[in-house]
């Protein structure tokens, strides 16, 4: 109640004719995350629910935790095994957690320090949308991604795939996603290739200088190797070189397990991701091309790469997917299918998921179009008959 109190105490200071009018979006963004706002509507008839698109986001940051945690102990892993040092688990995860807490706040500092500017600019409330996206941007690149090109890509994506659209809600394609893309294709050395999977330097004293190291993900090595890699468990526990958040399946799934359980996540993307994913896997393996990608068993292709992140927290993000229930499943399968091409048949660009995604953000407006129209037609039939 202390709070509350304060919080009421201050507000005159952030009205229209306070001292403090300039942060007004600040505040209100700030209370109405510790408490639920108590507007009541005037007119019409409404669902009323505590649980609003601001605790919807903070739950899916909390299915977002276990792969955090875990990333931030494999980078330091990854470090100390390269160094020839031991594995204790303190001196690793705190090397992994100085090592991503940067890139972390990074992201949420330029991306909210946009959202709250748009905000006061528009005398509108602070979106909530970038609670998530902050979150996943630091997950899907490596730990030595440079911080400037960070900062960079989370402006120009905030700003050109969401505030020019309107802001949380009206955007088409999926924020964090695009910041990965504006981070890769700029400087595709910055995220990509052999080097910049494994921190190369000492923080605070942990771990010990390896300047020059490089290691290959799974992913990297079949794109140019002869054979398929062989199936190995740390690629499903995330022992493994790869982005903080995606290299884990097992806190992948404890998170989905969340998003389903509340509801959140449609189980209709996430399990026709997975089944459009392995179907076209397998027919690759039947009769693709002869390349190490292509042999790669089906089951082998969701445990490397970003496949189960994509499927499970973006794949499913409910502004840029599609909304009708149909439509869900046909994005999903065409994700899935999309993924496992680009991965096959084009050996510069292992990581399909990315793309696939980005791509069907564009066309989940025309999946739903068509569905709708289709039972359009088909009510109308039912009609004339």
């Amino acid at each position: 109640m202390s709070l509350r109190n304060y919080l009421d105490k201050i507000r005159p200071d952030f009205e229209p004719e306070g001292k403090l009018h300039a942060f007004r979006s600040l505040y209100e963004g700030f209370e109405s995350f510790l408490y639920v706002p108590n507007a009541t509507t005037k007119c019409g008839t409404n669902i009323r629910d505590a649980f609003d698109s601001k605790r919807m986001m903070i739950m899916v940051v909390i299915a977002l935790c276990p792969a955090l945690l875990f990333g931030m102990y494999n980078v330091g892993y990854q470090h100390f095994i390269a160094a020839g040092l031991a594995t204790d688990f303190w001196p690793v995860f705190g090397f992994g957690f100085l090592a991503v807490l940067p890139r972390l706040i990074v992201s949420y500092v330029v991306g909210l320090a946009i959202e709250f500017t748009v905000a006061q600019w528009k005398h509108e409330e602070i979106q909530e949308g970038y609670l998530v996206s902050g979150f996943i941007i630091p997950l899907i690149v490596p730990a030595t991604c440079p911080l400037w090109i960070l900062a960079i890509a989370v402006a120009s994506s905030v700003i050109f795939a969401k505030e020019i659209f309107g802001g949380t809600g009206m955007n088409f394609p999926n924020v964090a996603l695009i910041t990965r893309a504006l981070t890769f294709f700029p400087n595709p050395s910055a995220i990509s290739g052999d080097g910049v999977w494994v921190v190369d330097h000492a923080i605070c004293g942990l771990g010990a200088s390896i300047d020059g190291y490089t290691q290959a993900t799974t992913l990297g090595t079949a794109s140019t190797a002869i054979a398929a890699p062989a199936f190995d468990w740390n690629m499903v526990w995330g022992l493994v070189p790869g982005s903080v958040g995606e290299t884990s399946v097992i806190a992948i799934a404890l998170g989905a397990l969340l998003l389903l359980y509340t509801g959140i996540a449609s189980w209709k993307t996430m399990l026709s991701v997975f089944v459009g994913g392995g179907l076209v896997a397998y027919l690759f393996n039947v009769a693709g091309p002869d390349n190490a990608m292509a042999a790669m068993p089906w089951y082998e292709h969701f445990v490397v790469g970003g496949f189960c992140f994509g499927a499970v927290f973006m794949a499913t993000d409910p502004v840029t997917s599609a909304r009708t229930e149909t439509g869900k499943f046909i994005y999903g399968l065409l994700i899935g299918a999309m993924a496992i091409t680009i991965r096959v048949m084009n050996p510069g660009y292992p990581e399909g998921m990315m793309l696939a995604i980005l791509l069907m953000n564009c066309f989940a407006p025309l999946i739903d179009y068509c569905v709708v129209q289709a039972n359009v037609n088909k009510r109308a039939k039912r009609v004339n008959k």
